[in-house]
């Protein structure tokens, strides 16, 4: 058995041990650790990693001394024990992020605003130079999280799928695939040291029938997701999305998918994100999950139109994250192809009313493919005006209150104030201009316009001086 002796808070502690490596060591064999810290104790649940090794991940989130012992039906892996130490979390180390009301913070209290994007296969091709250049555009973007699949699509011939076996007819889905998870885990955390969140999509709607992953039965669902989970949850930022457009997936039901998302809950000592993401008739009604469920933290939302965010917030109050309202770009199908100022008015109308909102983009005819499916360089006109919203937003404090006008184009707009005296700002959202409106603002002000679209006033409360 090996072990660190020191780990700091929030990161991983992985317990190494070897054991039997014949039958089906992913069917066969059970184990877990328990995690002591003072008088509680928390149990992960292992995995196998092929050729006789297996581990157990885990999360701490206590400074201090930990003990763990482990347990096993295999009595080479039973019982094993042993102490180690964490030590305070280090610089950009907040822990994983929560649900607080209808917003987020890390666990340390600082607060996060996600500015999410797609890049749906990513890892699947395993092109190294490719991975890395995605890594070093997402540290220079905006984006602070990255909705990815675990699955691949129908269509796709990935070198390393997450089953053993011959892909795509002879695949054994009671075995899986150490060599795909190793480097699904290792771009995780890539993503983690720079900063964003994987939000990791664990089921879709795409497999065409070519792997029958969309109907493997609830014995076979169960057991991926047990083994998913074991080796991804002790990284702080993992959110878990059930699935992608759940409601295009005609094998499964809505109590399917309660059922799944209940598991989650169960087999995650960390209570990572949960959600699900809705498909149908997204330009038409707003058809989602009833996400008042207590198995979900927040709402994971598809549909085009970010000024319905008000009232998914009062029928359910949890955050708001629009991850899919149509893409940046020129694809033949409409959720790929809005102008870069479309998608920008959406985040301003979604974010000024109290939701998140997330950016995907498929514009074609440079090098590669599309940024939506597999990451690369970002080509559009949106990231650099998300970015200064996201400025906007993440300096936003008390005391200042965010009008955005829109497409609408008045000569001029009448704010009613709150009490107190206000400055006002002149906001272009799509120029990144910031204007001062002259004067101290009492009551109300009103504000002459050029005139333009895509506008916003930011009124600030001026702080009495004692």
């Amino acid at each position: 058995m090996t072990f660190p002796a020191t780990v700091e808070r929030w990161d991983v502690h992985e317990i190494e041990l070897a054991g039997p490596a014949g039958g089906n060591p992913f069917a066969e064999v059970r184990l877990s650790a328990r995690y002591r810290y003072r008088n509680r104790v928390v149990e992960a649940e292992g995995f196998y990693d092929g050729d006789g090794v297996y581990r157990v991940r885990f999360m701490p989130d206590a400074v201090g001394p930990w003990r763990f012992t482990t347990v096993s039906n295999v009595s080479e892996l039973d019982g094993h024990a042993g102490g180690f130490e964490v030590t305070p979390a280090s610089a950009g180390n907040h822990g994983p992020v929560r649900a607080v009301g209808t917003g987020f913070a890390y666990a340390d209290g600082t607060p996060y605003l996600p500015f999410g994007t797609t890049c749906y296969h990513w890892t699947h091709d395993m092109e190294e130079d490719r991975e890395r250049e995605t890594l070093r555009t997402l540290a220079a973007s905006p984006f602070n999280k990255l909705r990815m699949c675990v699955l691949p699509t129908g269509r796709m011939s990935p070198p390393e799928v997450p089953f053993a076996g011959d892909d795509p007819g002879g695949l054994d889905k009671t075995r899986f695939n150490p060599v795909f998870f190793r480097h699904l885990e290792a771009r995780i955390r890539d993503l983690r040291d720079i900063g964003v969140e994987a939000d990791v999509i664990l089921f879709h709607p795409y497999d065409e029938g070519l792997r029958g992953v969309e109907d493997m039965g609830r014995e076979v669902d169960h057991a991926y997701l047990r083994y998913v989970v074991a080796r991804l949850a002790a990284y702080r930022n993992v959110w878990w999305s059930v699935a992608n457009e759940y409601d295009f997936n005609h094998a499964k039901s809505v109590a399917d998918w309660d059922d799944l998302l209940r598991a989650i809950v169960r087999l995650d000592p960390y209570e990572h994100l949960r959600s699900i993401h809705n498909g149908t008739r997204m330009y038409e009604v707003a058809s989602l999950y009833d996400f008042t469920k207590p198995w979900v933290t927040h709402q994971s939302v598809q549909h085009w139109d970010a000024t319905l965010t008000d009232g998914w917030l009062r029928t359910c109050p949890k955050p708001v994250v629009i991850d899919e309202i149509s893409y940046e770009g020129d694809a033949g199908k409409r959720w790929g192809n809005i102008s870069g100022p479309e998608l920008v008015d959406r985040f301003w109308e979604g974010m000024v009313r109290g939701g998140y909102v997330g950016h995907g983009e498929v514009v074609t005819g440079g090098p590669g493919r599309p940024w939506v499916g597999n990451g690369g360089t970002l080509r559009g006109e949106s990231p650099a005006r998300i970015a200064f919203l996201r400025e906007v937003m993440e300096t936003r404090r008390d005391g200042v209150h965010l009008r955005y006008l829109g497409r609408r184009r008045p000569r001029e707009v009448t704010v009613e104030l709150p009490g107190g005296e206000y400055e006002v700002e002149l906001i272009d959202t799509w120029n990144m201009t910031v204007t001062p409106v002259d004067g101290v603002h009492r009551d109300r002000v009103c504000v002459g316009l050029p005139g333009r679209p895509y506008l916003a006033l930011r009124m600030t409360l001026r702080m009495t001086r004692v």
